[in-house]
């Protein structure tokens, strides 16, 4: 069987690259479930990525930064990320773990903006591996300490016999549209001025379709139709799957949830054009837009740019 090194990066039309997503790491699930194999790979010529905590080492021309296994420490807990060029390449679990969405982590947020598209995914990936396990080192089930398996893609319990596998918690993101204009809400802790899609977690027992209707008629008041999935992206800040999707609605009057949303408005398609082409809320000439669009990074930034380009 083959593996393809380079799979194809995922992309919105016309609107490009998502942030994230198109690693260049083959996973080599092949290799993880052959300890001989895995084994045989842990030499000098593997590659550790480097990491201070969950913060990627960055290079001076903005690249993720490469060691060997020399560079780790005997006792550390190692979870092998795939195969890049033929080498094997690995990271190493940090004491601790983080559940903060990126914007409150300035160093993180900083670090994100400096990497090239494929370092981003395989950092991206990295960073949810890694902190999976820092924050799962203890049993769900007898609370008995686990330790890693199948090369870090599982985490296995000795006493209760329990096996537990790194998770992705799935959000739906959407657009919300009424002729021709966006419903965009912000959180208070939303940096000022930003709005962005409303989103919100799947819950057990439904769809995605049923996710987008419930969180936009429990965050706004509003019932919507005709859902269309659109896109996904993995977002490393713990570990979600954002899944990107446009509805409709013929209502307009918003009844906000103030325990999640600090406020919501429709803004005109001339508004989101301006907001997007200036996403760092101001123009040339200083005068500012009608709201602050969310960072290039972000999948609600690129879910604008398709609406913006869809007709």
């Amino acid at each position: 069987m083959n593996h393809p090194a380079h799979p194809a990066h995922p992309e919105l039309p016309r609107t490009g690259p998502i942030a994230f997503a198109g690693s260049p790491m083959d996973r080599a699930d092949h290799i993880r479930t052959d300890r001989e194999r895995l084994g045989a790979l842990m030499d000098w010529r593997a590659k550790v990525l480097l990491l201070d905590g969950l913060l990627p080492q960055i290079g001076e021309a903005g690249e993720l930064l490469w060691g060997t296994l020399a560079d780790v420490a005997e006792d550390a807990e190692l979870v092998f990320l795939g195969m890049l060029e033929d080498k094997a390449c690995f990271a190493a679990v940090p004491e601790a773990g983080a559940t903060d969405p990126a914007y409150t982590m300035p160093r993180a947020w900083a670090a994100i903006q400096q990497l090239s598209p494929p370092d981003l995914a395989i950092y991206g990936g990295a960073r949810s591996l890694v902190d999976w396990h820092a924050r799962h080192r203890f049993c769900a089930n007898c609370g008995a300490a686990t330790k890693p398996a199948k090369g870090g893609w599982q985490r296995d319990c000795g006493s209760c016999q329990a096996q537990h596998f790194p998770r992705t918690d799935p959000v739906t993101i959407m657009l919300v549209e009424n002729e021709g204009r966006l419903l965009l809400g912000r959180q208070p802790r939303f940096p000022p001025r930003s709005f962005s899609a409303l989103a919100g977690f799947v819950e057990p027992g439904e769809t995605i379709e049923e996710a987008v209707a419930r969180e936009v008629h429990e965050e706004a008041g509003l019932r919507v139709r005709d859902v269309e999935y659109i896109a996904t992206q993995p977002w490393p800040f713990p570990s979600q799957l954002m899944i990107g999707c446009y509805c409709q609605t013929d209502e307009t009057e918003i009844t906000l949830d103030v325990e999640e949303l600090e406020e919501a408005r429709w803004f005109t398609h001339a508004e989101v054009e301006h907001a997007v082409a200036h996403a760092r809320g101001y123009t040339g000439d200083g005068t500012e837009t009608a709201f602050t669009a969310p960072p290039p990074t972000a999948i609600a930034f690129s879910l604008m740019k398709w609406w913006l380009e869809k007709d």
